[in-house]
């Protein structure tokens, strides 16, 4: 019998609709994210977690738990979910895993490395110093310390370089020299049905460009405003979100509106481009199904082992 069933695919393609239906049909399932944005209590609106209405018809977890403030991360989130997946297990009850974040999928069924845990005290020391720097500066000082890290990440990708600074200041050694030691993940080995959603290109597009108009109509804005009033350092997830940026950049007056959302767009399109690429890369074993056939085929295929 699956133990669990995945829902991957690039945004606005339906992943949650698909999953809510599903979940409606076998009566005894719960919803897990398994979006590394739709954690954030902070961002509902921005970051399309169901609402009230979705929550309060079917059971929902690892939705909105987590602080703004919290530098949240994949080992954390698969150290929470393994919690969840026993907790289900033990209550005879089907977790369905539905989001964008491929790392999340990867980790929860193929492990993760065994990297080392960053001091708190390190952490802070290495954000505090590139505050205010450029991204393609701090890479510059992580290609001079450690080269092989700073050959895989890209100059703009400030979190991963960040990282890659935490874990050498932490160690004197590099992060991928982790890599090769992998602990399982909670769903290594078990029976799972993997579906990633493979819709037209050029519809996610125009979906994304619409919802993040609706989005601002609906409070994504005033989100922002509250997230602003916080203070956070710029350094953490939850204010690199798609269109976090350009709205806080609008809220200090130095952009307009109508360019802060042309920017979520923007970057929320790029993000699909990499969505699309993870898939075709890392997803070679997940029935690949266009949405609107998704459905059927899930049920197909929970027949066929069931």
């Amino acid at each position: 019998m699956v133990s669990a069933i995945l829902i991957a695919g690039p945004t606005t393609s339906g992943k949650s609709a698909l999953a809510a239906r599903l979940a409606r049909e076998l009566g005894d399932a719960v919803v897990v994210n398994a979006d590394s944005m739709q954690v954030y209590a902070d961002l509902r609106v921005l970051t399309a977690r169901p609402g009230p209405e979705e929550t309060d018809a079917l059971p929902h977890a690892l939705y909105g738990h987590v602080d703004g403030a919290v530098n949240y991360s994949v080992g954390r989130y698969v150290e929470d979910c393994a919690r969840v997946l026993d907790e289900l297990t033990a209550a005879d009850a089907r977790p369905i895993l539905v989001g964008g974040t491929g790392l999340y999928f990867k980790a929860l069924t193929e492990g993760l490395s065994d990297m080392p845990a960053v001091p708190d005290a390190v952490r802070e020391r290495v954000r505090r110093d590139a505050e205010g720097r450029p991204t393609p500066e701090l890479h510059a000082d992580l290609a001079r310390i450690d080269p092989l890290a700073a050959g895989r990440l890209r100059p703009s990708d400030r979190l991963r370089v960040l990282r890659a600074l935490e874990v050498f200041a932490a160690t004197g050694r590099s992060a991928l020299s982790f890599h090769d030691a992998r602990r399982p993940g909670p769903l290594t080995g078990r029976p799972t049905l993997r579906i990633v959603l493979h819709p037209e290109r050029d519809e996610v597009r125009a979906r994304i460009d619409a919802r993040f108009a609706v989005m601002i109509r609906e409070g994504g804005l005033e989100e922002v405003s509250a997230l602003a009033a916080r203070a956070l350092n710029p350094a953490l997830p939850v204010m690199r979100a798609h269109g976090v940026p350009g709205l806080l950049a609008h809220l200090r007056g130095e952009t307009t509106l109508a360019d802060a959302v042309e920017r979520g767009q923007r970057d929320t399109r790029a993000y699909a481009k990499r969505q699309f690429t993870w898939a075709r890369t890392q997803m070679r074993d997940w029935r690949a199904v266009p949405p609107e056939a998704a459905f059927s085929a899930a049920l197909e295929a929970l027949r066929e082992v069931s």
